[in-house]
């Protein structure tokens, strides 16, 4: 257990650390935002910033998704929930990781088949396209793009969301971790802001 207690401390270190510089990518969506205001009103409107407002809203989303996890921040239904005790709730914890460790490796495995889709990618195997692509046995196709006036490159924005999603799923681990340990009577401390 010391083992995988170390692996949640270190996981949850990763989550922190990105999630603490993340949440300052609301300026950067707001940034956007504003030029985009300012370029309709006075100037030529650019064609740029709707798609990029969005594409700024999804890393925003996906990679603070982890710090959310840990900060313990997600909705939860607390009608009996609230009145349990800390193991009891761990216990409980502890089962519904497992169906979030399920949603979240599926959203992970599509998330793979659409990137490798936007990088030219007919085949129905993702992990061995992009196994492919490390080892020189496979080639990039031609690149999905947006089909606004803009056309940027999709695979950016989906390569985020693989990212988060992944971050996503080792801070549930570790949070599955944390809470076999409560569930089994071990104190461990709450994440702090």
């Amino acid at each position: 257990m010391t083992l995988l207690l170390a692996y949640a401390r270190f996981i949850d270190r990763i989550s922190r650390a990105i999630g603490l510089v993340v949440m300052y990518g609301v300026f950067a969506l707001m940034g956007i935002l504003l030029w985009s205001s300012i370029s309709k009103t006075f100037f030529v409107p650019s064609l740029w910033t709707l798609e990029m407002a969005q594409f700024a809203m999804v890393a925003y989303y996906m990679l603070g998704g982890s710090y959310s996890i840990l900060m313990g921040s997600n909705v939860r239904m607390d009608l009996f929930y609230g009145g349990w005790s800390l193991r009891r709730k761990s216990a409980i914890d502890c089962l519904t990781a497992l169906f979030l460790i399920f949603y979240l490796g599926v959203l992970l495995y599509g998330a793979l088949g659409s990137t490798a889709y936007s990088l030219g990618y007919w085949g129905t195997a993702p992990i061995e396209f992009f196994t492919g692509l490390i080892t020189g046995s496979e080639e990039i196709g031609r690149m999905e793009r947006s089909s606004t006036a803009w056309r940027p490159y999709i695979w950016p924005v989906k390569t985020i969301m693989i990212v988060g999603l992944f971050l996503m799923l080792l801070q549930v681990l570790a949070e599955l971790v944390k809470d076999l340990a409560r569930a089994l009577g071990q104190d461990i401390p709450e994440p702090k802001l």
